[in-house]
């Protein structure tokens, strides 16, 4: 496919996904604007309030100033006036990654994927520049060079992430090759980087899978608290209805908040406190619904939920060295260590880079820190995954299960069974037959018997 096919196909993708995540934010928020201000609502202001929540989604942090008449009317201190508002909502950031890495992944298939990504990240950061000029609103402030850079750099992450793994898998016929044949270069730690990464990936699969489960558990054994401060928000349908859309577009971050608490570190909603399957301190907690899943009170029992990581990790380690085994490939001890020190710390840095937008600031004063703290989180992350992959790439083989998965390997090299009942027996050679066989294995209704002959040839009736 021709290079400017390519370019051009990546730029609609990425034009495609920056319009998507601008939608999705300017069609609920043009609802808002007809229902609570009617005809006479301020029109202008909706694309700028649009411009700087997609910002917002894709983890740009924002200044707040409050107007002193506001905060009269609210009953706000005026050491409350200014804040920052940096937990971002993840849903957008996510939604733009996957985008990302499927336009990398289709340039990589063209066997361009350089070009595409260039020429995706080029037209991102286009349109994030016109968001970022066109999107001021009264009381609230982003960083320009922020504004620009956090979206385009999701994006060029995903795109680059997506080609080169689908480059790695399928070749490109230039720079991952030479790379790809320089690592198979290593001998028995060639293995090491590809086995690293798929570790790493069923490592996040399962922990994201469980760190969902948790939030949804949460919600069928504490979903009255929720209700509960749905009802003392005293708010209207409309209301209720926008802080229900907030929430959903939060559901990312809550998910990795869950994943932080079962890896033992939890996670703060405010200076001073803990939440942490250890136990839980919690002062004044704000009275957004989404916040009554957070367990009161916890058990030191309750620390076995730190398996769960270590299971996370065995899992990866035990789908790595089958695979090994399969391909005898790194069958020593070394290069199996070494594969179990990849998918830790590339565990441990994949756990830094989701916390860091789900953490921060959410309002004035105590509320300043809230999230997991990303340090300890990784920490935690890496430390649990290195005891599960290690167990089990580093465990002894016995020889009854090398002896079945070569049986296996075998077997599916060879397209059928090693015991095929089915398959067709070859009839013996003629030199091969013993004088009077012939007489014991002829048909049964040639016999003389059913056919009623006598050996001197006469006949009699049949019985």
């Amino acid at each position: 496919m021709q290079r400017l096919l390519v370019a051009l196909l990546a730029a609609v993708d990425a034009a495609i996904a920056a319009a998507v995540g601008l939608v999705v934010l300017l069609a609920p928020l043009t609802l808002l604007w007809t229902f609570a201000f009617g005809a006479g609502a301020d029109w202008g202001a909706l694309w700028p309030t649009t411009g700087i929540l997609w910002q917002f989604g894709h983890a740009v942090p924002l200044d707040i100033s409050l107007s002193d008449d506001l905060l009269v009317a609210v009953g706000i201190g005026a050491d409350a006036a200014a804040f920052t508002l940096s937990v971002a909502p993840m849903a957008f950031l996510l939604f733009t990654f996957i985008a990302a890495a499927r336009s990398g992944r289709r340039a990589a298939r063209s066997g361009a994927w350089g070009t595409g990504v260039l020429s995706g990240a080029v037209v991102f950061a286009a349109i994030a520049v016109l968001v970022t000029t066109t999107s001021h609103v009264a009381g609230v402030a982003a960083s320009p060079v922020l504004g620009i850079l956090l979206p385009a750099a999701f994006y060029v992450v995903g795109a680059l992430g997506g080609a080169i793994v689908e480059a790695w898998r399928e070749g490109d016929g230039g720079l991952i090759d030479r790379v790809h044949d320089a690592v198979d270069g290593w001998g028995d730690y060639g293995p090491v980087v590809a086995e690293a990464a798929r570790g790493t990936a069923i490592v996040a699969v399962v922990l994201t899978g469980v760190g969902a489960l948790s939030v949804a558990l949460s919600v069928l054994l504490r979903g009255s608290e929720v209700v509960t401060l749905f009802e003392a928000a005293r708010v209207d349908a409309l209301g209720a209805t926008v802080i229900t859309l907030g929430q959903l577009a939060y559901l990312p971050t809550a998910v990795v908040w869950a994943v932080s608490w079962l890896a033992g570190p939890g996670f703060a909603v405010g200076v001073g406190t803990a939440v942490s399957p250890a136990g839980t301190q919690l002062g004044i907690v704000p009275g957004i619904p989404i916040f009554g899943l957070i367990p009161e009170n916890s058990s030191i029992w309750m620390l076995i939920v730190v398996l769960i990581p270590v299971a996370a990790g065995a899992v990866s380690g035990w789908m790595v060295r089958s695979r090994l085994v399969w391909e005898q490939t790194a069958l020593g001890w070394a290069p199996r260590a070494a594969i179990a020190g990849g998918i830790a710390g590339l565990s441990a840095l994949v756990a830094a880079l989701v916390a860091l937008p789900a953490s921060g600031s959410i309002g004035p004063g105590r509320l300043a820190e809230v999230g997991p703290h990303p340090g300890w989180f990784a920490l935690a992350i890496g430390l649990e995954v290195l005891v599960g992959s290690a167990i089990l790439l580093l465990s002894p083989r016995n020889r009854d299960e090398l002896a079945e998965e070569r049986t296996d390997r075998w077997t599916a090299r060879m397209g059928m069974s090693p015991v095929d009942v089915d398959a067709p027996i070859a009839a013996p050679h003629a030199s091969d037959a013993v004088p009077g066989d012939h007489d014991e294995t002829a048909p049964i209704e040639e016999s003389d018997f059913f056919r009623g002959h006598r050996g001197d040839g006469d006949t009699s009736d049949r019985r």
